[in-house]
């Protein structure tokens, strides 16, 4: 199957602490790679930013970078400026007054670590009790869904990749089906799309965050709106994924993929 237009609504530059290539290079390779949109969504962590300041002019170069890209860019490229707003419940006035302070076209919200802890990527999950932090884990993201101040919900079921992916410790989501079942509730209840992250598909993990199956469980709970994106940190992972993600996304029902401008989801037909 081949599609031709090719989104992908979740990148990060070298204005995350983690990325490495700059806006305007990022574009050119999406461009070469025959992307018809990408989102730069560089990282907040909300309940980071008041103390490292750091995090402000990160957020601040990046959106006004990704202006300057769309302009450049305009009728070869959709760019939209985005951010991805890690731990939005735990400072919800700061993310609020972040969201506010900028004309993002598309906001992802996250959970990278529990209340007080580090990143899930730093946690040695075999000194873990894994059914504490998965189950932590998915009352904060709930939480998270009843907030409604974003418009993607991205790589749900985030510490898999590392639990499973670096670890190699199988986990059995099934058992947490009422948790996540309640947050596909809520998504679909307010409108608002999932991601189905790609980057698990080149990694150890070897699937999508979240997988198939909750991806279909999101449609039969009567969810809309889907984005993809490839959560690269790279510019060579680019729409990694993104091609099959689709196809992923055909099999579970969803017949459109969602992209954001000004904050406005419209639906792309998947052909």
């Amino acid at each position: 199957m081949g599609f031709n237009k090719l989104l992908d609504m979740h990148t990060h530059t070298d204005n995350s602490p983690d990325g490495s290539a700059a806006i305007m290079y990022m574009c050119e390779v999406a461009q070469q790679k025959g992307l018809r949109a990408i989102a730069f969504t560089d990282h907040c962590e909300v309940d980071d930013y008041k103390q490292n300041k750091n995090v402000s002019k990160r957020i601040k170069q990046s959106y006004f970078e990704s202006v300057k890209a769309r302009s450049v860019y305009t009728g070869r490229l959709i760019v939209s400026s985005g951010v991805e707003l890690g731990q939005p419940t735990y400072d919800i006035k700061t993310a609020e007054e972040i969201i506010a302070k900028y004309k993002f076209d598309i906001v992802l919200a996250a959970i990278h670590n529990l209340r007080g802890g580090e990143d899930f990527y730093f946690m040695d999950f075999s000194k873990q009790d894994i059914d504490k932090v998965m189950t932590q884990y998915f009352k904060e993201v709930l939480g998270v869904a009843k907030w409604d101040g974003f418009d993607s919900l991205v790589h749900l079921t985030y510490p898999i990749r590392y639990i499973k992916g670096k670890y190699d410790i199988d986990v059995d989501l099934k058992k947490y089906s009422d948790y996540t079942d309640e947050i596909l509730k809520v998504l679909a209840r307010n409108g608002k799309a999932l991601e189905i992250n790609t980057s698990g598909l080149r990694g150890a993990l070897g699937d999508t965050m979240p997988t198939k199956d909750i991806v279909k469980r999101f449609k039969e709970l009567g969810g809309e709106r889907i984005t993809i994106g490839s959560d690269a940190h790279k510019a060579r992972d680019i729409g990694s994924g993104v091609e099959q993600t689709m196809e992923i996304a055909v099999d579970c029902g969803f017949n459109f993929i969602t992209l954001y401008q000004n904050r406005v989801p419209i639906m792309i037909p998947i052909e």
